[in-house]
């Protein structure tokens, strides 16, 4: 998604500096007490910036939320670390809110206004990313960081042109920023990227010349480095790409892989360069997943164990084993890297240690708080206590916990179903950031279900969608079973199952239906310092366009009011 010089993140710790320059001297002649209290605060930013280094999502995330309000107040040092590991492991929504939180405080730090815009640019956000750019470029003597991820900004709006004269126009404006890096740094990476835009404006003999000259830079590099060499390779990869020498560029990819593992950030923004050089001179653009894969992102659903009485058994406990064997069989296919689902007990839980066994990035999104969930949902049956140890180990070990609501709605399975359209939603985001790919996958036993917010029910979603999902056939592992149900027993019917689902829950009205709609509310920052020979162009360009979409979707808008 990023080029390597907008998505570099600087692992030599150069931005980071000392912790103990960032605090004031006078801050330590104090008395005892506060001394020691502002060196307690100052070891345990040192230790958490050395946890960072070698920290999956995770341990990141977590770092986050537990930190303590005084941890990083002396220094923006905490704020550029996490932000800037987190943007290489791909999660740049998660970095926004850290370096933004940072700015509070810091609101000049040249370091995390450069994270905000490379965060801003990778969530997709380009014009936003490009202002805050800008503004930095106009400071005196503008960091290469600066200019790279400006530069990024300008190839992110070519690549999003309406029309081919604005994608040239936005490419040479791409090429010249890259270009202005590096003449004033001398950095591989600007000139690897400086290569690349100049290559997509037809200068092919000038991008082939700085091709060569980063090569002979990063060779260099390469003797003198003994730590992490991913950019390093990376470039090597990309400028032999420019070059048209596959063979060399599939050498340093490959290089480049072993030493970037799990940092999908930074694999997906050198395969984005990639990409587009491979499209620019017509050879197949999905060689390079051959060399810099990205796994596939699964969204997942299933059946619960049943609960005790259920009159038709459909995931009985004497499953159990043969449905985590199949989910794992078909992980074991699709090698995905990251997994959304819910954490009921039975299927939810068995694919959720199966992901964590792989050492697969997890996130959990509950329907609502999880004290009902688990009472609900996990505490089921004569092995309750075992579902609730099992179902707290893979919360912990999630990368991220989500609360759809702190509230159930007791109607139908509304919870449920909003639960399912939040995983995908959550999963479709995360595809999208990677360019990988979103993955359907569902313990089911073919049949029509409980009502809406069940497998039965996600499935037909996710077809009606255009997704093909994945299948583990509940029903195919109960015909290689005893019949569970007496003969002489008849077929619940749908209310019976109803009333015995999770899922659903007595209503106070059953007339009632519920529906879930999406809620647009926005407010005109500034508006009441409008003049009044301002107003009419107010109403026309802000109002009109807003009357403009509203025309255009308007069989879809339920309500509307200004």
């Amino acid at each position: 998604m990023n080029s390597i010089t907008t998505d570099r993140v600087n692992d030599s710790h150069a931005s980071i500096g000392s912790i103990g320059t960032c605090y004031s001297p006078n801050s330590f002649f104090g008395r005892g007490r506060k001394r020691a209290s502002i060196l307690c605060v100052a070891e345990k930013i040192d230790q958490l910036l050395k946890r960072t280094e070698s920290a999956d999502l995770s341990e990141l995330m977590s770092i986050w939320r537990s930190r303590l309000p005084e941890e990083g107040s002396g220094s923006p040092a905490l704020f550029r670390c996490l932000g800037e590991r987190i943007l290489a492991h791909g999660e740049p929504l998660l970095a926004y809110d850290v370096v933004t939180a940072g700015l509070a405080t810091w609101p000049r730090d040249t370091r995390l206004r450069q994270l905000q815009g490379l965060a801003l640019a990778r969530s997709g956000a380009t014009d936003r990313a490009n202002a805050i750019l800008e503004d930095l470029r106009h400071e005196p003597q503008p960091a290469e960081e600066t200019l790279g991820m400006l530069g990024r900004t300008y190839k992110d709006l070519a690549i999003a042109a309406a029309t081919p004269d604005q994608r040239a126009q936005f490419l040479r404006q791409a090429a010249e920023t890259y270009a202005e890096a590096y003449r004033t740094s001398g950095g591989y990476w600007s000139g690897i990227n400086a290569a690349t835009m100049n290559l997509l404006v037809g200068q092919t003999a000038q991008a082939s010349e700085l091709a060569q000259k980063v090569r002979k830079q990063c060779l260099k590099e390469l003797k003198n480095r003994t730590g992490d060499s991913y950019w390093e390779f990376a470039a090597l990869g990309e400028a032999a790409l420019i070059l048209h020498d596959l063979s060399q560029a599939a050498e340093w990819y490959s290089r480049a892989a072993n030493e970037g593992r799990n940092r999908f950030g930074d694999l997906q923004s050198s395969r984005r360069n990639a990409r587009l050089v491979l499209q620019h001179r017509n050879e197949d653009p999905d060689w390079i997943d051959s060399y810099l894969r990205i796994p596939g992102v699964i969204v997942f659903a299933g059946h619960m164990i049943d609960r005790p009485g259920r009159d038709t058994p459909r995931f009985p406990n004497e499953f159990e084993p043969l449905v985590a064997k199949e989910i794992r069989q078909k992980l074991d296919k699709l090698e995905p890297g990251f997994g959304f689902s819910s954490a009921a007990c039975g299927s939810d839980i068995l694919f959720l240690e199966a992901m964590l066994e792989r050492g697969a990035e997890v996130s959990i999104v509950l329907p609502y708080n999880e004290e009902e969930f688990i009472r609900d949902s996990v505490e089921i049956g004569s092995d309750s206590r075992k579902w609730r140890v099992r179902f707290d180990s893979v919360v912990a070990r999630a990368a991220r916990v989500i609360t759809a609501s702190n509230q159930r709605l007791e109607i139908g399975g509304i919870s449920y179903e909003f639960c399912n359209q939040l995983l995908l939603g959550l999963a479709t985001i995360r595809c999208r950031q990677l360019e990988s790919r979103l993955i359907p996958l569902a313990v089911w036993n073919q049949q029509p279900g409980d009502g809406p917010g069940g497998a039965a029910s996600v499935v037909q979603d996710w077809r009606s969608l255009g997704h093909k999902p994945e299948i583990v056939d509940l029903a195919k592992i109960s015909d290689d079973r005893p019949r569970l149900r007496r003969p002489d027993e008849p077929a619940a019917t749908l209310s019976d199952l109803r009333n015995q689902s999770s899922h659903h829950h007595t209503s106070a009205s059953e007339n009632f239906r519920s529906r879930i709609v999406a809620i647009l509310f926005a407010d005109a920052v500034g508006f009441s310092k409008l003049s009044e020979p301002e107003v009419p162009r107010f109403v026309q360009h802000f109002f009109g366009a807003i009357a403009q979409l509203m025309q255009k979707f308007s069989n879809s808008i339920i309500a509307n009011n200004t």
